[in-house]
């Protein structure tokens, strides 16, 4: 067997042993990383990254619009967090183990501004991950062991990045509170001439009628 042969083997191997030590160590197949944003105020992700406590790094687990409402009759309200977030839009990292670490970039369009936040995952966010709990699923009626396996991440403007951690059937746990960091280079690390993308009608509607309502998240 030749040499460039011998070393896809290898790659492929340790590639496979990686998956081994990750997602096949949990009581579940993946985790989910999902984003959402405050009526109106919307967001693009430029990326969120993960790293595992084996310090397996998943870049671009998530990127592009985050999860938003925008009622065109502008009666939705900003202010604050919901007392169940959505699982907003995301992806389940594949071949992953526990988060230890989560790293989101992204544009605040209504500012519009764009910032970076380093999120550490706490050890008891972990533990509360792997345990299984007796729930019961509205949907089908039906009581199940169910894990809290879903990281939620709200965006708002400021800088504000707000975590929780739930399960389908589960209720969230408040798991962190971020103020993130204004990334000088602009959006797109500087490649875009700082020219962020566009705010959408309704939500420039919006903010010209109501204004941005800092300070409530």
């Amino acid at each position: 067997m030749n040499r460039p042969r011998v070393a896809l083997l290898l790659g492929l191997l340790l590639w496979l042993a990686g998956c081994a030590n990750g997602a096949h160590r949990l009581p579940y197949d993946s985790w989910r990383l999902g984003l959402f944003a405050p009526n109106y105020m919307e967001v693009w992700i430029e990326t969120a990254d993960a790293v595992d406590v084996q310090d397996h790094v998943f870049r671009r687990a998530m990127s592009g619009i985050a999860a938003i409402n925008t009622p065109k009759n502008l009666k939705g309200d900003p202010r604050g967090w919901p007392e169940r977030p959505g699982a907003g839009a995301g992806k389940q990292i594949l071949g992953a183990d526990l988060p230890r670490l989560l790293y989101v970039r992204w544009q605040s369009l209504v500012e519009p501004q764009t910032y970076e936040a380093y999120i550490v995952i706490p050890e008891t966010t972990r533990r509360a991950m792997v345990k299984g709990e007796k729930a019961f699923c509205q949907a089908d009626a039906k009581w199940v062991t169910d894990y809290r396996k879903m990281l939620s991440i709200g965006l708002a403007p400021g800088g504000i990045a707000r975590v929780w951690l739930m399960g389908p059937c589960l209720s969230a746990i408040d798991v962190a509170r971020v103020q993130g960091t204004v990334v000088k280079e602009g959006p797109y690390e500087g490649t875009s001439g700082g020219q962020h993308r566009p705010l959408s009608p309704t939500s420039k509607a919006y903010i010209e009628k109501y204004g941005i309502p800092y300070g409530s998240w």
